[in-house]
């Protein structure tokens, strides 16, 4: 339902015949040789761009139909604000339970960090682009890989002074189709030890998304009980402690486990509570992990990019993507 916008479909080097699909709908097709990354693609995307502001959106999204008129119009409204990101849509296409609760999760982090937050998400998000040109958009030597190219990009933006807010009406649904094994390798491999990394290097922990109090006190309490459980075979009185810590973590939960049962079902929420236990687990090791990679091939180096001097957004009245 908006008008004043272009379109750029990238092709990393897809097998598939993308071209024709993009000529159809008279948008630009564009390819580069690859796969060499999302960043990489997004940044030449951008270099073609001619609006004043360039949102993003996954290739397994698919936006709205108000998603980039509430972009422009949150941009437009408010000349101090640099960025805004949207939200997975609460109706995940993928019918197995894995992406359900994956999909559905991403959901409800999503709509309950509404506001400012220090992060970007390209999965569906808009910038002012002459901001993205001066911070040199994303890091494609960084990022060659699906990772947290545009986390990153965040980071920078929120230590150069700029604003960021999450809009939960701006939705888009996502398409992924998740495994038990693609789910943990993305969340570990993919996210896990390089946020953490890139929050060593930062110097700064943001408090929002699924950073916040609520999931660091979680992911603390989650091993109290696994090693509880385990030292209870020799002292029966630790399970005490175990089942306190258990009774603290769904209480701080108690929020999603319901929105679980109201979206899919008491039948469901029991399932996924197991799945919320191990990524407790998981996030555990990942932030050991990325700590231990951070000293290792991090520690001395420049704490976050470095980047040309940021120069002032235009403030005129208008919009167009």
């Amino acid at each position: 339902d908006f008008e004043n916008f272009e379109v750029i479909v990238v092709d990393d080097g897809s097998t598939e015949p993308v071209e024709p699909v993009v000529s159809r709908f008279g948008f630009r097709y564009l390819r580069i040789d690859g796969p060499s990354g999302p960043a990489r693609a997004r940044n030449f995307g951008v270099d073609h761009a001619g609006g004043r502001y360039v949102a993003f959106v996954d290739a397994d999204v698919c936006a709205q139909r108000d998603a980039i008129r509430r972009m422009a119009e949150t941009l437009d409204s408010d000349p101090e604000l640099d960025a805004v990101v949207g939200s997975y849509d609460d109706a995940p296409d993928a019918p197995g339970f894995v992406s359900q609760y994956k999909n559905l999760f991403h959901h409800f982090v999503h709509q309950q960090s509404g506001g400012p937050v220090t992060t970007f998400w390209s999965g569906c998000g808009a910038v002012r682009r002459e901001l993205f040109v001066a911070l040199s958009g994303f890091d494609e030597e960084l990022y060659r890989s699906p990772s947290i190219e545009d986390i990153e990009l965040g980071t920078r933006m929120s230590a150069a002074g700029r604003r960021i807010i999450l809009d939960g009406r701006i939705r888009g649904k996502h398409l992924k189709r998740w495994t038990l094994g693609s789910l943990v390798r993305t969340d570990v491999f993919g996210r896990g030890i390089p946020w953490t990394r890139l929050m060593w290097r930062s110097g700064a922990a943001a408090d929002s998304l699924n950073l916040s109090f609520t999931h660091r006190a979680s992911v603390v309490l989650a091993y109290l009980a696994l090693l509880g459980a385990l030292a209870s075979a020799v002292w029966p009185a630790v399970a005490v402690a175990v089942a306190v810590a258990m009774t603290m973590v769904t209480l701080l939960n108690a929020d999603l486990y319901a929105f679980f049962a109201r979206r899919n079902g008491v039948w469901f929420a029991a399932r996924a509570m197991p799945l919320h236990w191990l990524y407790l687990w998981y996030c555990g090791v990942s932030a050991a992990l990325g700590s231990l990679a951070y000293l290792i091939f991090d520690r001395g180096g420049d704490r976050i990019r470095r980047t040309p001097a940021l120069v002032t957004h235009g403030r005129g009245r208008g919009h167009q993507l």
